[in-house]
């Protein structure tokens, strides 16, 4: 996937397979608060910043 500077906000399949993890890991991080999500659609849906994401599990370690 090439990184989108211009704030596109990509699905949880596309994030999982970008960071080489489960989208059921990227799902259950956000609802146990560890990572937060850039918008959760009124389906429920998780939309992802990639670059926040990556800084997110950087100060997680």
């Amino acid at each position: 996937m090439q990184e989108d500077r211009r704030g596109r906000l990509h699905s949880t399949g596309e994030v999982a397979r970008e960071l080489g993890v489960s989208t059921r890991a990227l799902s259950r991080w956000a609802k146990e608060g560890s990572l937060t999500p850039a918008l959760v659609t009124p389906g429920g849906r998780y939309k992802w910043d990639l670059e926040d994401v990556r800084r997110q599990l950087r100060d997680m370690r």
